[in-house]
């Protein structure tokens, strides 16, 4: 299950929702479907999941400029998971700071 959830997101917007809606993102493994990501999360982090949505985010060209010219290349592509958690259950990921 560790290969499937690869990081949290922790952001500004995520926060927002994780207080409004009870959402939490993650970047996922982009091979895993809906049902591996709800196994996963619920016990990594020993929660219930009501609802689960993905976003496929393609890599994106990136150029800059070097002192021996213009280096080129792509951003990684990744998976992100936003789960909806079930009325009463959160996610602490500052608890072990």
């Amino acid at each position: 299950m560790e290969n499937i959830i690869k990081k949290p997101i922790v952001t500004e917007k995520m926060t927002a929702q994780s207080d409004k809606y009870n959402s939490y993102g993650f970047v996922v493994n982009r091979k895993a479907n809906k049902v591996e990501i709800k196994k996963a999360i619920e016990e990594v982090y020993g929660v219930s999941v009501s609802k689960v949505r993905t976003m496929n985010y393609p890599g994106k060209p990136r150029s800059r400029n070097t002192k021996s010219g213009v280096v080129t290349g792509r951003t990684q592509a990744f998976k992100k998971a936003v789960v909806v958690l079930a009325e009463g259950d959160t996610i602490d990921f500052y608890s072990n700071i």
